[in-house]
């Protein structure tokens, strides 16, 4: 079996370009959603606040500056081929420096506070970095960085149901989570929902979530039958973009699942605000 080498300088300097981008530049599927959401949208308060929002992600992609000045946590899911072999250096050593090189040369904020409950010193670099690995089939490794905002990751969170209370405790759960969030993840949102595993695994379930391509659904027919319902229910809060009130208060909620004991049902809520910042690149590349 063939085993592919990437180098943890490769690694760096990939993670440093993801940094910068998935801060200047929105996703095509979410500028799509946000068109979409201001045809739709029939606040004129709200019509205008995302004509803003669009106009603030036309501007930082072309001065290439950061959408936000909160430029987040550096969230970064690894998915690692097990034929893959890092040389040169540590993995997660690699991913720091490249978050420290990117959020340096980028001029991005800065936002991580060491010894969180005393002291809270900045870091200085935005390390350390949370880092999501799977190890996974085939000889490549799928880099996603992900900036997380302090608003909208402040919104998290974790029910532990009684398995009697069903889907319309996870309904009830998820609605509940967004209205008692307000504006305070500055809508329109992306909600991802984590229903089963244990406490842990649903949080990360419902981070993961959020990634997903806007305009995508699961290709589980019940949870996509969940994600229409709950956008619909959602949207039926009247928070509207920015909270001053509308249709449109999510541009899509996403629901992921597993199995879980017999006496749980864990569902967590996972927010992640207009600004939807994500990149990913592929190591080794396409030659």
């Amino acid at each position: 079996m063939k085993v592919r080498s990437v180098r943890a300088q490769k690694i760096t300097k990939t993670i440093a370009r993801l940094c910068r981008e998935a801060n200047y530049f929105l996703p095509d599927d979410v500028v799509k959603a946000l068109k979409q959401a201001l045809k739709n949208e029939e606040s004129p308060l709200g019509k205008q606040t995302l004509k803003q929002i669009l106009d603030n992600a036309r501007l930082a992609k072309a001065e290439e500056t950061a959408i936000c000045q909160d430029c987040g946590t550096a969230v970064v899911f690894l998915e690692l081929g097990q034929d893959v072999h890092i040389t040169g250096g540590d993995l997660y050593e690699a991913v720091n420096e490249g978050v420290r090189q990117g959020y340096e040369e980028g001029c991005l904020r800065k936002s991580i506070a060491a010894r969180p409950y005393s002291a809270r010193t900045n870091t200085g670099d935005n390390t350390p970095a949370v880092i999501h690995t799977d190890i996974v089939a085939g000889d490549k490794l799928r880099i996603t960085v992900m900036p997380k905002g302090g608003g909208s990751e402040n919104m998290t969170r974790l029910f532990m149901l009684n398995p009697g209370e069903s889907r319309e405790g996870v309904i009830d759960a998820v609605v509940k989570a967004v209205e008692n969030a307000g504006s305070n993840p500055c809508p329109p949102v992306v909600v991802g929902v984590g229903i089963g595993g244990t406490a842990e695994k649903a949080v990360y379930l419902a981070k993961k979530a959020t990634l997903r391509p806007l305009g995508s659904k699961n290709a589980e027919k019940e949870d996509a039958a969940l994600e229409r319902e709950l956008l619909e229910r959602v949207n039926s809060l009247g928070i509207g973009p920015e909270g001053f009130g509308g249709r449109i208060t999510a541009l899509a909620v996403h629901v992921e699942t597993l199995p879980s004991h017999i006496a749980s049902l864990p569902v967590a809520v996972s927010l992640q605000c207009h600004a939807v910042r994500r990149k990913e690149a592929v190591l080794p590349e396409e030659e």
